[in-house]
């Protein structure tokens, strides 16, 4: 029906709106007032990731609006973006290990570079799975969804720690936060998932097992981040990501 699949296009533009406002008081915000410095791989980074936002915009309102042969072709800069976007984030991801380590928060960085990492093929596994799903619309569609909502964690997460880590005035070097503090931010930007069962249970009596299954995955995801984070195993990947960074 058309309210359903204009759903999809409000629940698309609040993921928009909640990338933007996130990273609005550390990057937008200081980029405006040409006080923002950081690596040139993070304007990549940013540049990609909030590509990824508008074009998931674009494609929900061309499905609700029944512009398939459209949404296809996108479909094709889709995979290229989402692939692109896997390299940057992994980049992203050991620039900031190779700088925190430099600065002494070596044990820090390496614990909390569980969070982007798995965050990518956290994203690059879901989207995958919907590439091979395409056919089946109502699947693909949520897959899609999901994948969107895991990538929001980060930009609620600036939030928290303005709140409960500002950073201080001296500027300098800032130690990686605790693994565990991730957990909070990653919860409130699933509560879009939370609407979208919400709204499977009204419209059509019960909830879509990619819900269940995917939504399930990525909340196990960031519990299970903090025990991880400290085990032998990953500090291993960890300091193999920084050796193959020099």
């Amino acid at each position: 029906m058309a309210t359903g699949r204009q759903f999809y296009v409000r629940i698309a533009a609040a993921c928009v709106a909640v990338a933007v406002i996130g990273f609005a008081p550390t990057y937008w915000l200081p980029l405006v007032r040409g006080t923002l410095n950081v690596p040139r791989i993070s304007h990549v980074h940013a540049a990609v990731f909030y590509g990824w936002t508008l074009l998931f915009l674009v494609q929900t309102w061309l499905a609700a609006n029944r512009k398939f042969t459209r949404h296809r072709e996108l479909g094709v800069f889709g995979v290229a973006l989402a692939t692109t976007m896997c390299f940057v984030g992994m980049a992203a991801a050991i620039t900031s290990l190779k700088q925190s380590t430099a600065d002494g928060f070596g044990d820090a960085v390496r614990a909390f570079t569980i969070v982007p990492v798995s965050g990518i093929v956290f994203f690059a596994a879901l989207f995958t799975v919907a590439l091979l799903k395409v056919k089946q619309l109502e699947t693909h569609k949520r897959l899609m969804l999901v994948a969107t909502v895991s990538l929001l964690q980060a930009g609620v997460g600036r939030w928290f720690l303005i709140f409960i880590a500002p950073v201080p005035l001296g500027g300098g070097p800032v130690s990686p936060p605790p693994v565990f503090v991730t957990i909070m931010p990653g919860l409130v930007s699933d509560l879009l998932i939370v609407a979208a069962m919400m709204h499977d249970r009204r419209t059509t009596g019960r909830v879509h097992p990619v819900y269940w299954i995917a939504g399930g995955a990525l909340v196990a995801l960031q519990v299970l981040r903090v025990p991880l984070s400290a085990t032998t195993a990953w500090t291993q990947i960890a300091n193999w990501l920084l050796r193959v960074s020099l």
